[in-house]
């Protein structure tokens, strides 16, 4: 079920700066856990290959399960400061 427009708060997009900032904080966690979890198997790749499996397995990740919730997040935050102010 969908929220309607109307009930939405409105906030401007992420600045470039946020966004590198929310990019940050699903990139590093996201690639610091892949090479925990598979370190020693990708240790025995080639730069290249091992930097392909990585952006293979983190970019969906990132993209498609972190940002959202990173978004609602900021957009939550923003709409709660808005009110209290």
């Amino acid at each position: 079920m969908t929220t309607p427009n109307h009930d939405r708060p409105r906030v401007s997009p992420p600045s470039k700066h946020q966004l590198a900032l929310m990019i940050w904080l699903c990139v590093f966690p996201t690639l610091t856990l892949i090479n925990l979890a598979f370190g020693d198997w990708l240790g025995t790749m080639s730069p290249v290959l091992r930097t392909f499996v990585l952006a293979t397995i983190a970019v969906p990740i990132v993209i498609y399960g972190l940002m959202p919730y990173l978004h609602r997040l900021r957009v939550r935050l923003l709409a709660a400061g808005e009110t209290s102010a």
